[in-house]
């Protein structure tokens, strides 16, 4: 008989809430259902009302309008900081005819302070200065200025001299939602000089919602700095670039993966959660999860991969399947705490360190069947090594705009 992949099948399920319940008889669900648990699919977009789309694009509008304001009002807070620095800096180089090793030491100071703010290097101290000069009246700042990405002030501070020409180019590229590049192509254009006029209203709008200056604010690692938020946002990053890489690297190996979802939804009644990577493996007749992790190892992960290769078999094991394998890689890990964290479990699990050899507590039966750890090392190093160049690559680039 062919095997086919689980059944999509409907559920009840039960909503809990503070003081009643919530049932709905009508949900789908991955495999079998259990109350209180299920893996949940969605419907048929055959099976939706013909209002559905336009009730997505409503609600979407609404976050997207919604995110960029709030992220908006944190890079604005952050520009108007920068400008207060540099009027602090330049107030004080004008009375005191403070020099370049003053600045050195200053940005040393606030590093240490402050280490995961990487826009308070000597070079950007420097640029802060030049935007306060440029931009003395602080009103015209707050209004209209603090709505540009940083990297936007700095390429208008380094090519345009003449203030008036600055703020037409400022207010035009926040109504167009202008990427930087776009703003140096204007400037090499001049498009001012073609259509320009002078700015009389200094207040602006929010750049449009899905324009590119809207999209590079949403990624200014300056800011993300600023707000204390850098490493987790990169771990997010990090993990999403090994799931692409592994999900592909599983396939392309042509050993028996098959693909079945990627953050596939395990809901509990009371709390949800999301398996990275499941794959059905057809030689071994069992599912894999993979969980990946940017950070270094921790025992916790052993006992939330078992929850999941315990849902995963009961929801969604075939009777003729064998039991699910998982395999979890994080960035590093401690052998002994690897070993102690996967004693007793008889599930099989294996932790691969992105830097260290795998602690591989497979049955040796299905060892031949997967990716050699040798495999799975020299992928992950590959992958590491060319997502540390990216990211030294762009904290250059941030330090020197």
């Amino acid at each position: 008989m062919k095997k086919t992949g689980p059944k999509q099948t409907k559920v009840k399920a039960v909503v809990s809430m503070p003081n009643h319940t919530v049932e709905s008889s009508d949900r789908k669900s991955r495999g079998r259902r259990r109350a209180g648990v299920s893996f949940p699919a969605p419907s048929s977009p055959l099976e939706l009302p013909g209002s559905y789309a336009d009730l997505l694009g409503e609600i979407k509008r609404l976050i997207q309008t919604e995110r960029l304001r709030t992220v908006m009002a944190a890079s604005s807070a952050m520009i108007v900081l920068y400008r207060n620095i540099g009027s602090c800096i330049l107030e004080r180089q004008e009375r005191e005819g403070w020099g370049a090793k003053v600045i050195d030491h200053l940005s040393t100071d606030l590093r240490e302070a402050y280490p995961d703010m990487h826009g308070l290097s000597p070079r950007n101290l420097l640029f802060m200065r030049s935007f306060a000069a440029a931009y003395p009246d602080p009103a015209i700042v707050k209004q209209l200025v603090s709505l540009l990405p940083w990297g936007h002030i700095i390429r208008l501070l380094q090519r345009i001299k003449d203030p008036d020409t600055r703020l037409w180019y400022a207010r035009t590229s926040i109504e167009n939602g202008w990427s930087r590049n776009i703003l140096e192509f204007q400037i090499d254009s001049c498009a001012y000089e073609r259509q320009g006029k002078a700015i009389t209203n200094f207040s602006a709008a929010l750049p449009p919602a899905e324009s590119d200056m809207a999209a590079q604010i949403f990624k200014d690692p300056y800011l993300f700095d600023f707000l204390g938020t850098a490493d987790p946002r990169r771990e997010r990053e990090v993990e999403q670039a090994l799931i692409d890489h592994i999900q592909r690297f599983l396939l392309e190996l042509g050993a028996g993966f098959a693909f079945v979802g990627r953050q596939v939804h395990l809901e509990f009644s009371s709390q949800d959660f999301y398996l990275d990577l499941l794959f059905y493996h057809l030689k071994l007749r069992c599912f894999v999860v993979v969980e990946l992790k940017a950070v270094p190892f921790d025992p916790g992960f052993v006992g939330t991969m078992n929850m999941y290769l315990s849902a995963v078999d009961d929801l969604l094991r075939h009777a003729d399947d064998k039991p699910s394998i998982g395999l979890i890689l994080c960035r590093s890990k401690n052998k002994l705490i690897a070993e102690y964290a996967l004693r007793g479990f008889k599930k099989p699990i294996g932790v691969a360190g992105w830097e260290t050899e795998m602690v591989n507590k497979l049955p040796d039966d299905l060892k031949s069947s997967l990716p050699t750890v040798e495999e799975i090392e020299a992928e992950l190093m590959r992958k590491d090594d060319s997502t540390r160049k990216t990211r030294t690559n762009g904290a250059r680039n941030r330090v020197e705009p």
